[in-house]
């Protein structure tokens, strides 16, 4: 079967998003269509800035950014740290444990529940009064 040729525009936007794979996640995400990024890339050519933050870095531009982001979620987590109130999450433990003994208790009844059937069972065994039959 013969192959339909693309019109020049087409492909030079194809090579375009293959240079610029960040382009393709916003397809992903469902922020934009191809159609729609490509009548931009169109209409506003390529050097335009609103491709500037989808063009690809190079890796020594990425590698500060790398460490700042590390340094940025541990300084995010300690400040939540700071912020956290023990009083609250006292509180917080509480429920989740009050939670987890609910959730407990309706698995054992589920399982046959051994602890209750043995203290029935205990009583049965300890009644004085058993009548049996000859």
């Amino acid at each position: 079967m013969a192959k339909k040729k693309l019109h020049p525009s087409v492909e030079q936007f194809k090579t375009f998003v293959k240079a610029n794979p960040k382009i393709m996640d916003e397809v992903k995400t469902g922020k934009k269509t191809l159609q729609e990024l490509y009548e931009e890339w169109y209409l506003l050519g390529e050097e335009d800035s609103r491709w500037d933050s989808l063009r690809m870095g190079t890796k020594s531009e990425s590698a500060p950014e790398e460490k700042e982001k590390k340094t940025d979620w541990i300084g995010t987590i300690m400040g939540t740290i700071k912020k956290v109130d023990p009083n609250e999450m006292q509180g917080y433990v509480n429920n989740i444990s009050k939670a987890l003994a609910a959730v407990q208790g309706v698995i054992s009844q589920f399982q046959g529940g051994g602890t209750v059937n043995t203290k029935v069972a205990e009583t049965k065994l300890s009644n004085p009064f058993v009548f049996k039959k000859d």
